[in-house]
């Protein structure tokens, strides 16, 4: 287990971290999630010992390991360059580690083996890092990590690289990976999706702050305010200015707020509302996105006198046209209802 406690980095009279408190147990898969410039590399940077922190403990296990070397720490990172040895095979490369550590050439070539085995490398253990694909090459620098068996694993944007299906094999093969060889591995990522599809929990960044932790389905179903709500989910949330004009709790007629609606609890009015739903009223589509198996509309509430763009997921099997009007309903209870000034979430 892994226990930040009040960590906080600067670079000059730039704050990057934030007293920062953040616990990660044993065996985990938790995702370090935000934009940019948020801090969360700085913060595996911090874990690995490649920053030095300036106030703040880092504990693993019961051990404070603020001043202990990089090399001492018992972690494995994984860069977002492959960072490999082009003169070495990828076998000589997974096994470099080892032989710095002074392994036996018999212990070195059976982990070896064993690593290119679980990463379906086996057959390419002779070959240069220029013979291989780039799923293959990151595969390759993922093996170097796992060949010291290290109790923690640190992951530093390693697919940004890779094209939009490499992607989403590579977040298959290390989530499949976790699960066999159960280390403690943190990952950060600006990509949303690597977050949800990966996490067990997802930490969201945002200016050297933890907005949010959470599961992904916490994260993307409870949103803590509008930050979190708009960075989270594919197509993005509505978000639709507003005042508050009859009873909701904890908000007073005349509060400036914000309503949040996914674009996929948006559902088109066929005349019956169910006990939870609730009549939105005429919206009118002014273009249409074909993802495949859904159609993504954009419009406008027909009595939104600001005419906010609204998102809505439809299947693609249906037909519509640019004009046409069609009447919307959504469920309050999957709605959110933010504070316009500060973004907090409110109950509704």
């Amino acid at each position: 287990m892994i226990e930040i406690s009040q960590l906080s980095k600067s670079f000059g009279t730039n704050e990057v971290l934030k007293s920062i408190d953040l616990t990660i147990q044993d065996g985990e898969f938790l995702v370090l999630l935000g934009p940019s410039g948020c801090g969360k590399s700085t913060l595996l940077r911090t874990l690995a010992g490649l920053e030095k922190i300036d106030k703040g403990t880092v504990k693993v296990g019961t051990k404070v390991i603020n001043n202990v070397d990089p090399q001492d720490r018992d972690m494995a990172m994984v860069f977002q360059s492959y960072a490999l040895y082009p003169h070495m095979t990828v076998a000589e490369n997974i096994g470099f580690a080892l032989s710095l550590q002074k392994k036996s050439s018999a212990e070195v070539a059976k982990r070896v083996q064993e690593i290119g085995k679980l990463l379906q490398l086996d057959q390419l253990l002779e070959r240069k890092p220029k013979e291989l694909s780039g799923g293959q090459r990151q595969r390759v620098a993922l093996g170097r990590a796992l060949a010291r068996q290290t109790s923690i694993v640190l992951f530093d944007e390693p697919l940004s690289n890779l094209d939009a299906n490499l992607r989403s094999q590579m977040r298959v093969e290390i989530k499949r990976i976790h699960d066999k060889v159960k280390s403690t591995m943190i990952y950060v990522t600006h990509d949303q999706m690597e977050a949800t599809t990966m996490g067990d929990r997802i930490a969201v960044f945002k200016d050297g702050k933890i907005e949010q932790i959470g599961t992904p389905n916490e994260i993307y179903h409870h949103p803590r305010n509008l930050f979190i709500a708009s960075f989270i989910g594919t197509p993005e949330m509505n978000f639709i200015e507003g005042t508050i004009v009859g009873k909701v709790v904890g908000s007073a007629t005349g509060t400036s707020s914000v309503l949040g609606l996914r674009p996929e609890v948006l559902k088109i009015n066929l005349g019956e509302l169910g006990p939870k739903e609730k009549d939105l009223g005429v919206y009118q589509i002014e273009l249409s996105e074909n993802l495949g198996g859904e159609l993504l509309l954009h419009g406008h509430l027909v009595e939104d006198e600001l005419k906010q763009n609204v998102r809505v997921l439809v299947d693609s099997s249906e037909n519509f046209s640019k004009g046409q009007k069609i009447k919307l309903k959504t469920e309050l209870t999957r709605a959110h209802l933010f504070d316009k000034q500060t973004g907090a979430r409110k109950a509704i």
